[in-house]
């Protein structure tokens, strides 16, 4: 089935909570098998994602139905060395680098080592030498698929670096600023490392004479790759929960909050609450669009988007699950503070535990299938004039 150019899906970030896109997905191909959205994009954990579904040959239905299974069948050890050996080596050398004020120490990139989850990807994604990702091209040529871009953060020149690998005139790489930039060119393992290497805690990766880390550092507006390539019915599926008005009031903690109460929220901030502004101002164009005649749009136009976010908040979720972690990673989290706080959102972002993987898996998939007739309705409305 040839790709549907103006339909994207937008997957952002979360760590082990993009389990819950996985679910989604698995509701939405059960009931459009033949689907071919033309222009997939991801940062982090949905960066893999939008690359495995970009790279899979056959249905959508086929390739997500390999992804369900890859992330149903994942463990901790699969995505980050959890051995007390090297975790602690790791905490070690950073602590002496600390308290060395600057000394010659020996070096430390980063709390976890991801060796494991580069391998796991270069084999699931069929990696080339050289690193290329081969089945991006095949769906590209087959006109399975038009673009696929993946966003990372530079720590080398902090702009925020958008890889695009599209048809002959579909990457329109237009979005650039003094903070963004985009690039042009076959996607290789190291940009899908790059994008998912969430900071201090995975290593930052070298792409092309900078070093790169997790792509919603800097990404301040995320449906903004999607637009520029073209789309017109955005499908954006978020890991964060919308809590209430009595939810957001009620603390997380009782008395000083702990280095994971500080960490989640500073990563709710970067990589989760960016996706509701951006979803405003969208919203708000649309109003404006459509009270233009068509002669005064200036090339503006409306864009349909659907979000889909969790019913249930992951992080809270996550705690059910901590006890169930290897022992060296539960204990370097837990002096963290992981049993201080009653939502862990830090938590959950490494908790790439089977059990709450699962959990994340079917609550996505109850959330679409609660949704099916706006989502069914938001998919066969066909592209726009």
């Amino acid at each position: 089935m040839r790709a549907d150019s103006q339909l994207a899906f937008v997957l952002g970030g979360g760590g082990a909570r993009a389990a819950y896109q996985v679910g989604v997905l698995r509701h939405i191909a059960s009931r459009h098998p033949d689907l071919a959205p033309g222009i997939l994009t991801g940062v982090s954990a949905g960066g893999i994602i939008a690359t495995h579904l970009a790279s899979r040959p056959g249905s959508f239905a086929d390739s997500t139905a390999r992804l369900s299974d890859l992330w149903l069948d994942l463990r901790i050890d699969q995505v980050f060395r959890v051995g007390p050996l090297g975790l602690g080596s790791r905490v070690t050398r950073w602590g002496a680098k600390l308290l060395s004020g600057g000394a010659d120490t020996p070096r430390v990139r980063s709390l976890l080592d991801t060796a494991p989850l580069r391998d796991l990807l270069e084999r699931t994604l069929s990696v080339e030498a050289g690193g290329t990702v081969p089945g991006i091209a095949r769906n590209l040529q087959a006109g399975r698929l038009d673009a696929v871009a993946l966003t990372a953060s530079s720590y080398t020149t902090g702009q925020s670096v958008t890889w695009v690998e599209g048809r002959e005139g579909c990457g329109r790489l237009a979005f650039e600023g003094p903070q963004r930039q985009s690039v042009g060119g076959c996607l290789r393992i190291d940009h899908v490392m790059a994008s998912a290497a969430l900071p201090f805690f995975f290593p930052a990766v070298h792409v092309d004479g900078a070093w790169y880390g997790d792509g919603g550092i800097r990404l301040t507006a995320p449906l903004s790759p999607a637009i520029h390539l073209g789309a017109r019915r955005i499908m954006a599926v978020s890991t964060r929960y919308s809590r209430t008005r009595a939810e957001a009031e009620r603390p997380a903690v009782d008395g000083y909050p702990p280095p994971a109460q500080v960490a989640g929220v500073l990563l709710n901030a970067i990589f989760l609450d960016l996706l509701d502004a951006d979803a405003e101002r969208l919203q708000a164009l649309n109003a404006l669009v459509d009270r233009l005649p068509g002669g005064a749009r200036a090339g503006l136009r409306h864009i349909d988007l659907l979000v889909i976010r969790p019913s249930r908040d992951l992080g809270r979720l996550a705690n059910e699950f901590e006890a169930d972690l290897p022992r060296p990673f539960r204990f370097m989290v837990r002096g963290l503070g992981s049993r201080e706080t009653r939502s862990n959102d830090m938590l959950s972002l490494l908790m790439f535990q089977p059990d709450y993987l699962q959990q994340l898996v079917e609550l996505g998939e109850a959330d679409a299938l609660a949704r099916r007739a706006e989502i069914d309705a938001f998919l066969d409305a066909g592209p726009r004039t």
